[in-house]
């Protein structure tokens, strides 16, 4: 046996460490590089570490910088770095995220090919380290782990589930109209943020509904997570350097602090929802219930899920349960207001439908045009605007793409949205009556439509949302007028959702 004086090892350790920098950080992105190119793939050439993280977020502050005039033509500003590529270089192009390539998959036809993944060529992209702080639930496991964990959480949204859920979804407006009402008193009309009350609202229906409890008992868990996004993003637009979050920055400080105090709070809830079932107090039929149960259930062995994964779950269904709704409401009273003409037209179908009662699950299944008007609203400003995908191994896609493992797919939904080939001149015009006849026939080619993802791993939370939307519009359009305020400022931009920069200011009229 061969003994090395300590001084050779240390050199071969810093060999070693040399030559896997290089590797990491300019071999294989360099051959990724060469292999996108041969098949005509454009891009900027690659730049060590950054990519093109410095002119993302470049783009990102200077569209960021003042609103928009009062037009749907928002991709620019939704997504400004993307849309400067994608003019520059063509739909079949890529952007570098500091080592890794990313291919702009810019066809309806294909990216339903990748969502659908037949083949299982493709995975959750790998998280940044901080950016798993924000939830690491169903949304990013893979293969069996998934599918188990799909099959515990399914029965919370089956129909008859959500039949049920109906009274909350209704309490939670009756709450927030009451609260309008005293807001307007005598003077008839009055300014609201609409966008606070609306994350209100869906964060009081998603505490009622999932966890059984209202919105003040998680309103501490909204804050905290509201709070934990945007330092996460801050930290997701710039390269992740391992061992970084161990750093005591101040935001790693505080990201860890909302992250334990969020994970005290669920473990409460845990633990009183555990106690509930156990005395008969409570049953554990929903989301809560059901993750508690499996968590307690030792005979399911390598199937059973631990606390760690319930608080997960927990996690991302209060903020996906929240998030996404409340935009789509948001965007859609904003729309609304824009279009006073579609607003009278849905007022009049509610009222037809359902006078001055409550919305109910047998209404809303007859609002045909509140129905078109949501799915307008989700094509123009749908809630998550791209979806990103990894390859596992060589992955072909239609005809003529192939690309090699550890390379990233971008799914770019809001620009098939938007995209004039697809929808037609008229494109970036507030037209509802594109879906009088469903969503296959709303354009000019099928799956053209991606508010929820696509294929098996669709939103769960879908029809949840969907009822929830038109049981609060129907709600707000029976007793309210809405127009826009003067200080309103149109500036869509993107921070996880799709979300309005400067607020949702709009004035409410008491019918």
């Amino acid at each position: 046996m061969v003994y090395l004086p300590l001084s050779a090892w240390s050199l071969l350790l810093v060999l070693f460490c040399s030559a896997k920098a290089i590797y990491t950080l300019w071999w294989k992105p360099k051959s990724l590089e060469r292999q996108l190119r041969h098949q005509g793939i454009k891009g900027n050439p690659y730049r060590v570490l950054y990519g093109d993280m410095a002119d993302d977020k470049k783009a990102r502050a200077m569209a960021l910088s003042k609103p928009i005039d009062l037009t749907h033509r928002i991709v620019h500003r939704a997504s400004p770095f993307l849309h400067q590529l994608l003019q520059k270089y063509g739909k079949r192009s890529m952007v570098w995220v500091g080592t890794t390539p990313r291919v702009i998959i810019y066809d309806s036809e294909m990216m339903a090919e990748v969502l659908i993944d037949r083949t299982h060529q493709f995975q959750k992209p790998t998280f940044n380290p901080l950016v798993k702080l924000l939830a690491m639930g169903v949304s990013t496991l893979e293969g069996e782990e998934w599918a188990n964990r799909r099959k515990i959480i399914n029965p919370a949204f089956h129909l008859e589930k959500l039949k049920s859920m109906v009274p909350a979804f209704q309490k939670s407006c009756i709450d927030m109209v009451e609260r309008w009402q005293n807001m307007i008193s005598d003077r008839g009309s009055c300014e609201v943020d609409v966008w606070d009350e609306l994350q209100n609202l869906t964060g009081d229906v998603i505490s009622r509904t999932a966890f059984g409890s209202n919105y003040k008992e998680g309103k501490k868990i909204f804050e905290l997570q509201k709070e934990q996004v945007l330092l996460v993003m801050e930290a997701a637009r710039i390269p992740y350097i391992p061992g970084f979050r161990f750093v005591p920055t101040s935001s790693n400080k505080r990201r860890m602090l909302i992250d334990n105090e969020i994970r005290s709070l669920l473990k409460d809830m845990i633990n009183k929802k555990t106690d509930a079932i156990s005395k008969g107090e409570a049953t554990g039929d929903d989301l809560l219930g059901l993750l508690v149960q499996y968590s307690n259930d030792k005979a399911r062995g390598d199937h059973s899920i631990t606390i760690d994964d319930v608080i997960e779950e927990c996690k991302l269904f209060y903020f996906a349960g929240q998030e996404t709704t409340s935009v789509l409401l948001t965007w859609t009273l904003i729309l609304l207001s824009i279009h006073p003409e579609w607003q009278q037209r849905a007022r009049e179908e509610v009222l037809s439908v359902c006078g001055k009662e409550l919305p109910d699950f047998e209404s809303i299944s007859h609002l045909k045009l509140v129905t078109m008007i949501l799915y307008e609203v989700l094509r123009l400003y749908p809630p998550v605007i791209a979806l990103v995908r990894r390859t596992i191994k060589t992955a072909k896609i239609g005809d003529h793409l192939s690309l090699p493992a550890g390379v990233e797919v971008f799914l770019p939904i809001i620009f098939i949205h938007h995209d004039r080939e697809i929808w037609g001149e008229d494109v970036e015009e507030f037209k509802p009556e594109r879906f009088s006849e469903g969503v296959a026939k709303a354009s000019k080619v099928s799956n053209a439509f991606f508010p929820f993802g696509w294929g098996p791993r669709i939103c769960l939370g879908q029809n949840f949302a969907m009822i929830e939307a038109k049981i609060a519009l129907a709600r707000i359009l029976q007793q309210f007028c809405v127009e826009l305020s003067p200080s309103y400022a149109h500036a869509p931009r993107t921070i996880i959702t799709l979300q309005p920069q400067f607020g949702a200011q709009l004035i409410l009229h008491q019918l």
